[in-house]
C-alpha cells in the first residue's frame, strides 16, 4: 500500500509538475532504544507507548527545511541481534541515525557494531553518508546509565554528530536532528558537485594593431576613425538535472481520516 506518513509543512506547496528533492535516512539501533518512537514523534508530533519491535516500514513526507523543500523518507528498522542483513539499508540512505537510550547500557554497547559497520561502508563507497549518533529518553535522566561524555566520545570517534532527545516529551528537538540530516545530505552534495563557473567565456584576441576606420569627408567636415577591438562571447551553461519523485511503499495500515492524510502505525497507542 502506498502511503505519504505525516503532512506537508506550512508553506511547502510546489506546483504539481515541479521535482521535488530527496532524502533517505535509515533509523538503526537495538531493541528498545525508541526508533519507532522517534519515527512517529517526528512525523505525528505524537508519542507512541506500544508498539510491535519486529515490524519494519518505510515512511515519507513533506518537509520545509532551511526554506527548501524536501521529501524525507525514513526507514524505521528492525534488526533482531545487531547489523546482521544491513544490505537493504546500507545502499538505499542517505544518511544514517544511530539510536541508544541513555538508560540502557545494554542499547549504547550495541551502538558500536552499527558504527563499525557504516564505517566500512563509506570506505567502500564513492559517496560519504552523514551518520549521526542519538541519545533517546532524555525524560529518563534520573536513571541515566550513559553520560552523555560517554556518547560524545563515541561520536567522535566514528567522526559522527552527537544529539540526546526525548521522543516523549521534546518535539522540536526530534525535528532538530532530522532536519541536521538533510543538511548533512545536502552538505556532502555540494561538496562532491566539480567547481563550474556560471558562465563560460570565449575571447576574440585583439590584432597586434588596431584596424583604422576612415569615414568620408563631407561637406568640409574632418573624418573619424574608429578601432575595432575584441568581443566576448556569453553561453549559459544547462541546469543540473533534478531528482525524480519516487513512490514509498509501507505495509502499515492508513488512517480513515481525510485532511490531512496521516498514517498510523498499526498496533500502536497514540498520545
Amino acid at each position: 500500500m502506498s502511503s505519504m506518513f505525516g503532512k506537508p509543512r506550512a508553506g511547502g506547496e510546489r506546483p504539481p509538475q515541479s521535482p521535488l528533492a530527496e532524502c533517505n535516512v535509515a533509523i538503526l539501533g537495538c531493541r528498545g532504544a525508541g526508533k519507532s518512537a522517534l519515527t512517529v514523534k517526528f512525523l505525528t508530533k505524537r508519542f507512541i507507548s506500544e508498539y510491535d519491535p519486529n515490524l519494519e516500514d518505510t515512511y515519507a513526507s513533506e518537509e520545509l527545511v532551511d526554506q527548501q523543500p524536501v521529501l524525507l523518507k525514513v526507514m524505521d528498522t528492525a534488526d533482531q541481534d545487531g547489523p546482521g542483513n544491513c544490505e537493504r539499508y546500507l545502499h538505499w540512505a542517505s544518511a544514517f541515525l544511530v539510536v541508544y537510550s541513555i538508560d540502557d547500557r545494554k542499547s549504547f554497547e550495541g551502538c558500536q557494531p552499527y558504527l563499525e559497520v557504516l564505517a566500512l561502508h563509506v570506505k567502500g563507497c564513492q559517496r560519504r553518508c552523514p551518520v549521526l549518533l542519538l541519545g533517546n529518553k532524555l525524560d529518563m535522566e534520573q536513571y541515566r546509565q550513559v553520560p552523555a561524555a560517554e556518547g560524545m566520545s563515541l561520536a567522535s570517534r566514528f567522526g559522527c554528530l552527537f544529539y540526546e532527545v526525548s521522543a516523549c516529551q521534546d518535539f522540536a528537538r526530534v525535528q532538530h536532528v532530522f532536519y541536521e540530516a538533510v543538511r548533512e545530505v545536502r552538505h556532502q552534495a555540494e561538496q562532491s558537485l566539480p567547481v563550474r563557473p556560471l558562465f563560460i567565456t570565449e575571447e576574440r584576441p585583439c590584432p597586434p594593431v588596431a584596424t583604422p576606420v576612415t569615414l568620408p569627408t563631407r561637406h568640409g567636415l574632418a573624418s573619424c576613425t574608429f578601432n575595432t577591438l575584441s568581443t566576448v562571447n556569453y553561453k549559459e551553461i544547462p541546469s543540473v538535472a533534478q531528482a525524480k519523485l519516487v513512490t514509498v511503499k509501507s505495509s502499515r495500515a492508513q488512517s480513515k481520516r481525510k485532511a490531512p492524510t496521516l498514517t498510523l502505525l498499526k498496533g500502536f497507542k497514540i498520545f
